[in-house]
């Protein structure tokens, strides 16, 4: 998610892939198979499996958490299966190091623990690449609270904030939410933008934050008529908007801002599973395998050229 940190300067180019995600959404979720059960990789087509500490190598799971509420990125189908554009990139890149990236769903504010306590391998949560989460700092009080992660960077979104279907409540920025209600996912970047935002209201119109284990729950918060406002991640706003009540439900106001990238997260110290994780990565990039996948999904503005480490900012 774009999650739990400061975030970043505006970007636009994303509106046009809104149509294509609920479309392609409904054809992959017949497609794609659950990546949150053990499977057996054939590892002689695995060109990189060396690449894995042995210990991975040879149990042939890679645990990833993930809070897998967050469609399109990653959420259940109809028959409870893990689908989404991470769960199709973490079995394409399981290919390539010849071993099953095992979904396991979590909350996401606390994924980054279970990586440090080793519940998880890795995290894989539309989780926003940022130096905080590098370095283990609290994007709010500045404190040091942990080791931090590296980040390997597959994909890139921005912040975006919607309403009520023709009801914008004169929200077209995040200054105009002064004085009204917002629902957020806890622990993500537009709940931190909000709170950043309220800060900075006059007059004592705070902005009123109502903050949910997952972004599914706080839009059904929004559609109750609860609050007047939602944010999320745009490709997960977009998908809300185009899929909730056949369409009707949202509209997405304003521009999408913070760009930033997604990265899979791993604990400090971990550097070979991550090198073998970067070099995967980049092998799909290169063998056209990720552009398939961000293009089945409709959200081919967000894609990246490589595969960089620890790119947030």
């Amino acid at each position: 998610m774009t999650a739990s940190t400061t975030r970043r300067p505006a970007a636009k180019s994303r509106i046009a892939a809104v149509g294509a995600i609920a479309v392609a959404g409904t054809m992959l979720l017949a497609a794609c198979g659950d990546q949150t059960k053990n499977g057996s990789t054939n590892r002689s087509s695995a060109p990189l499996s060396d690449l894995l500490p042995k210990e991975i190598r040879d149990k042939g799971v890679i645990k990833v958490g993930s809070d897998i509420a967050y469609p399109p990125v990653e959420f259940k189908d109809k028959s409870g299966n893990t689908v989404g554009i991470d769960p199709d990139i973490a079995a394409a890149i399981g290919k390539q190091l010849g071993v099953t990236l095992q979904f396991q769903n979590g909350t996401f504010d606390t994924l980054i623990t279970g990586l440090r306590s080793k519940r998880y391998d890795l995290a894989m949560s539309s989780m926003t690449d940022t130096k905080d989460r590098q370095q283990g700092v609290d994007s709010e009080t500045k404190k040091k609270v942990g080791e931090g992660v590296d980040f390997v960077d597959y994909f890139t979104a921005g912040v975006s904030i919607y309403t009520r279907k023709g009801d914008d409540q004169s929200i077209k920025t995040w200054a105009d939410l002064c004085g009204k209600k917002i629902a957020v996912q806890r622990g993500t970047v537009s709940h931190n933008l909000a709170k950043a935002e309220s800060k900075k209201c006059t007059g004592g119109k705070k902005i009123a934050i109502e903050t949910f284990d997952n972004d599914l729950e706080a839009q059904t918060r929004l559609r109750s008529g609860g609050v007047d406002a939602g944010s999320s991640d745009f490709p997960v706003a977009a998908y809300a908007v185009k899929t909730s009540g056949g369409g009707k439900d949202f509209q997405i106001v304003g521009e999408q801002v913070e760009a930033a990238p997604y990265g899979i997260a791993v604990a400090k110290g971990n550097d070979q599973l991550t090198k073998a994780i970067q070099a995967a990565l980049e092998a799909i990039i290169k063998n056209g395998e990720y552009n398939k996948i961000i293009s089945k999904w409709g959200v081919g503005a967000g894609a990246v050229t490589e595969a960089k480490l620890n790119g947030g900012s």
